[in-house]
């Protein structure tokens, strides 16, 4: 799937949980709650999405990242600042909305990815494969 950020969405309400470490975000009526880890594998930096479609860079071993800041990014964005050093990826309120809207969907193609490519959520973990 793929985030397009085309709406004029403005969030009226934003809360970091530090020991669930989610971030909270209200859009008109609507609220999502956006784990870290989910945040920052499908981050809109180049390190993650590339400079061109097919470029896209798996991320994997984020399980247990955090959100250790938040930097405003003008009036349209958030600049995440991850526990794993990743903070080049630039949030705009309708790539946070489309996160929200699209995260089930989203998380169920990330894990899919994951275990196509034999990788894991946790941190130095690899899947090992039998065959008969």
């Amino acid at each position: 799937m793929t985030i397009q950020g085309d709406n004029n969405k403005t969030p009226s309400k934003i809360k970091l949980h530090k020991q669930s470490q989610q971030l909270e975000l209200h859009f008109d009526g609507e609220q999502f709650l956006l784990p870290a880890e989910f945040l920052r594998v499908h981050s809109p930096s180049a390190e993650v999405k590339g400079h061109g479609p097919g470029q896209e860079v798996l991320q994997f071993g984020k399980k247990d990242v955090a959100i250790n800041g938040i930097e405003r990014a003008g009036n349209y964005a958030l600049k995440l600042i991850f526990s794993d050093g990743h903070d080049s990826g630039i949030f705009t309120w309708s790539y946070f909305y489309d996160l929200g809207k699209n995260q089930t969907q989203l998380w169920s193609e990330y894990l899919q990815k994951l275990h196509a490519a034999g990788k894991s959520r946790e941190k130095d973990t690899s899947v090992v494969k039998f065959i008969n």
